[in-house]
């Protein structure tokens, strides 16, 4: 299964856009990674940047795709879980996962309305740049565990 990651803003330091790299082109062995970023929303008012957010981040969603929203008020997944969970969409047949990770302020209401999943990586708030990095390990991760692959040790 092919998995998407939509993000808002770019990464900004290279420490973190090197790690994001590195597990991106390990992914590329069990059905890659596209990433699409969605510019941030300049301002102070977290209310109008995160409505703004949403709307350009529901312009790249496609119908019928299964969403995932990455947010610290959604529900924990240990690195087997996240595998079993990603195994089980791609038996159902879905041929691609969107996940998402808002900006700054979070994310609208209508963002998570909308995901089919809100999936937390920690209840302590992340960086959304640390965030991003630590779910392409993760994919990463669980893409190894599925095949029964040894990852380290």
């Amino acid at each position: 299964m092919k998995t998407r990651l939509i993000a808002v803003g770019r990464i900004r330091e290279p420490y973190i856009a090197a790690a994001v790299a590195d597990f991106r082109a390990r992914l590329h062995h069990y059905g890659g990674l596209e990433e699409v970023e969605v510019a941030a929303s300049p301002g102070s008012d977290p209310a109008r940047a995160m409505r703004e957010e949403a709307e350009r981040i529901a312009r790249a969603l496609v119908p019928g795709e299964p969403v995932w929203l990455l947010d610290r008020g959604g529900t924990p997944l240990s690195s087997i879980a996240l595998s079993e969970k990603l195994a089980r969409l791609d038996v159902e047949g879905n041929s691609r996962l969107t996940l998402v990770i808002a900006g700054t302020f979070g994310a609208d209401p209508a963002l998570v309305a909308r995901a089919d999943f809100v999936w937390s990586l920690s209840s302590l708030t992340l960086l959304h740049e640390w965030a991003r990095a630590l779910v392409v390990e993760q994919l990463y991760r669980a893409a190894k565990i599925a095949r029964n692959e040894p990852y380290h040790h």
